[in-house]
């Protein structure tokens, strides 16, 4: 590590959002120096997304917010300077990658950040060449971005900031759209950029497992907007495990895990942090010590989940879909039965048409008549209203959904629509908003809340009607652990009282502990479909280009057989304390 002068220097920043009651952060100092990676942790709502937008000047010129303290940034402070000056030194890659793309073509965008600092045609070129490359989208260079999936979109993002070359980049969830291939590829990119210590990263991230081997130090921020903790990283996720849980910050799974072993007796003297170190620590214990615990907690028995081909009237049936975007076709055929109450997960690399899938059973893509049947309709030949009340919706990207001005309008838009009674309307609005922590921003507009905000205010607007299929695309991107945990809590609460949930994510740990059934895609379709435990079992992840979950690799790789079968923090079920895992449930719904 750089023993230089902070590159970055925040200083009792205090950061009041136009509208907002209370600044978050709130009195927060820190350095960031060349050749250093920081973590900022913390609650959804602490203020890591917005002290991002301040280390780059958008917060206040370009953001209605007010700062108290100082943000300095290569020596100047960034209230005194323009967002332009100050993109020399700070690159950003946004949560929501759609906020910062312009342009009509891939190389166009990459360019537009070095055109902007007058540099050569023959630079511009080279430096959008370079970056495109690393993030494997030359060859789709002459493409209009809104063809990329989310994850395309994302990596095009990462690009625009490489090719800045600016010495600090600042990236806010940054593999939240990812692949976990894709996430892996990103994080060995990244490491490659600080290697040479002339670049320093600030990374705001809740995928740790891929994160934790670049990240040099952490700085917490609790839930007020306060600094919790700053130093390096292992001291600060060993040494304050417990408080960071009661933070309800997100923190790797082998950490977790490594913490349900002590707690069934098993002795892991230093909590891992990598799934590397995880599967060290399983090997450095003895086999069948104590009392042949080390093996046994290994169990993946559960009650059987329901069969997707059980001979029952399905929930959603998909016959021959085929969805063309454009001149491309990006569902090719596509058969596939849901069972009432299933709990299923559609899982697949950048691109291979999970949303689309997911848009086209929810009508949100109109798909040809008659490809698809929802409880016994339509969605190519049924009206919204009725449509909405049927399955419930959640976008990828929360703001495409917003079209009110508050968040309790927002809530109500839906029972307005199915001209639920105004009393019925007041009281189920304020139970909402109760249940996701929205309740001191009622009267606040949607796009002014925090990224883990508005999902929990997006998933809000597709639970409130009751629908009994829900349809969820990356519920938990932005949120806090804590969040992510009462959130999925509450899906597989529904789930277990009938609701049947089809969720696209990237999330394979979310998959291992709350799925019943997974469904891979893989260009376009279905190359596997099973129960979750069978589809991990197999080689259909590996033949579809992802990951396992990061638990399943650690187990899989160690020493002891007895291990092999762990995929979930509940296998290792001798852990009491809940807090350590948020899945209430097996995954077929059953209890643990």
């Amino acid at each position: 590590m750089s023993l230089s002068l902070p590159v970055i220097r925040v200083t009792d920043a205090r950061i009041r959002h136009e509208g907002n009651r209370r600044p978050t952060p709130d009195g927060v100092t820190f350095d960031v120096r060349s050749g250093e990676v920081v973590l900022l942790l913390g609650p959804s709502g602490s203020g890591k997304s917005t002290l991002a937008l301040a280390l780059d000047g958008l917060i206040p010129h370009a953001v209605p917010a007010t700062i108290e303290g100082t943000v300095v940034v290569d020596g100047v402070a960034t209230t005194d300077t323009t967002v332009a000056r100050l993109s020399e030194t700070v690159s950003m890659v946004f949560q929501d990658p759609d906020a910062q793309i312009v342009t009509g073509t891939v190389l166009d965008e990459v360019c537009f950040g070095p055109e902007n600092l007058s540099l050569p045609v023959d630079d511009v070129i080279s430096r959008a060449e370079s970056a495109l490359r690393q993030v494997g989208l030359w060859e789709r260079r002459g493409e209009n971005p809104d063809r990329l999936s989310g994850g395309g979109r994302q990596r095009l993002a990462i690009a625009c900031a490489l090719a800045l070359q600016s010495p600090v980049i600042v990236l806010d969830e940054p593999t939240a759209n990812l692949d976990p291939v894709g996430t892996e590829e990103v994080y060995a990119l990244l490491r490659e950029l600080v290697r040479g210590g002339d670049h320093a990263i600030v990374l705001i991230e809740h995928d740790l497992d891929a994160a934790m081997a670049i990240v040099d130090r952490v700085v917490v921020i609790d839930g007020t907007g306060r600094l919790a903790f700053d130093g390096p990283a292992e001291d600060v996720l060993r040494d304050h495990v417990d408080e960071l849980i009661a933070l309800g910050v997100w923190l790797p799974n082998a950490t977790l895990a490594g913490l349900r072993l002590r707690a069934a007796g098993l002795a892991v003297p230093t909590l891992p942090l990598t799934p590397a170190e995880l599967t060290a620590a399983l090997d450095a214990l003895p086999v069948g010590a104590p009392d042949g615990v080390a093996p046994t907690l290994a169990s993946s028995a559960s009650a059987p989940a329901p069969d997707l081909a059980a001979p029952v009237e399905p929930a959603i049936r998909v016959t021959g879909l085929r969805v063309i975007r454009g001149r491309t076709e990006i569902l090719h055929g596509i058969d596939l039965d849901v069972a009432p109450g299933s709990f299923v997960a559609v899982v697949g690399t950048n691109g291979a048409g999970k949303t689309t899938l997911l848009q086209a059973i929810a009508g949100v893509v109109p798909p040809p008549r008659g490809a698809i049947e929802v409880l016994g309709l339509d969605p190519a030949r049924t009206d919204v209203r009725t449509l909405a009340r049927t399955i419930g919706f959640v976008f990828q990207n929360p703001e495409h959904q917003f079209i009110r001005a508050t968040v309790a309008e927002e809530l109500a838009h839906g029972l307005e629509l199915q001209r639920a009674p105004s009393a019925e309307i007041a009281e189920r609005v304020d139970r909402m908003l109760a249940r996701f922590g929205l309740t001191e921003h009622r009267d606040a507009h949607p796009f002014l809340l925090s990224g883990g905000q508005k999902r929990r205010l997006s998933v809000g607007t597709a639970l409130i009607a009751g629908a009994p299929v829900l349809a969820l695309d990356e519920p938990t991107f932005g949120q806090d652990r804590e969040r992510a945990a009462e959130l999925l809590d509450i899906v597989t609460e529904l789930n277990r009282e009938g609701t049947t949930v089809v969720v696209v994510t990237h999330d394979l740990q979310l998959v291992a502990d709350h799925a019943s059934h997974i469904v891979v895609l893989d260009d376009g379709r279905v190359a596997a479909s099973g129960t979750t435990a069978e589809v991990l079992r197999g080689e259909a992840l590996d033949r579809a280009g992802l990951l396992s979950p990061p638990l399943a690799r650690a187990f899989r790789a160690a020493t002891d057989p007895g291990w092999h079968t762990v995929t979930r923090l509940r296998d290792l079920a001798s852990a009491p304390d809940a807090a350590f895992a948020p899945a209430p449930t097996e995954p077929d719904g059953s209890a643990p």
